[in-house]
């Protein structure tokens, strides 16, 4: 028997009969075909099996990555807050900041796995939302 690459074993072309006189080990010649099979289909499954584990792992966050992800998005919705306030102060309606600051909020939060930090990212995300309604409320004034 040989392997041929990642389909496994295959059963040689031509069965070698071991002489007994070796007093070494010798499969029967009548369950050569079965062991290969199941060898075989052991092989398919330990492959997928190896593949799916990769799949999973690679699937896993761990606690600095979602950490790091908070702290991105926190991040990203302070400037734009900063760019509504720069746009109002220079007196203009600031819509495309508004429209990022909204884009910004609606991304998917993840919690950090920090009470601190999850409090403190409830309140950047309350104060986008105050500044978001203040913004349609001059809107629909106008």
């Amino acid at each position: 028997m040989k392997v041929t690459g990642p389909s496994g074993p295959s059963s040689s072309s031509s069965s070698a009969r071991p002489s007994r006189s070796s007093g070494g080990f010798a499969l029967p010649a009548s369950g050569g075909a079965a062991p290969a099979g199941a060898t075989s289909a052991a092989a398919a499954v330990s492959s997928v099996t190896g593949v799916s584990a990769l799949m999973a792992l690679q699937g896993v966050e761990d606690v600095t990555e979602r950490r790091r992800r908070a702290i991105r998005r926190g991040n990203g919705l302070l400037d734009r807050l900063e760019e509504v306030k720069l746009a109002l102060l220079s007196g203009e309606a600031g819509e495309g900041a508004l429209e990022r600051l909204a884009r910004g909020l609606r991304e998917e939060r993840t919690p950090g796995g920090d009470a601190g930090l999850d409090g403190l990212l409830d309140q950047i995300d309350l104060r986008a939302a105050v500044e978001l309604a203040k913004a349609d409320l001059r809107r629909t004034a106008t």
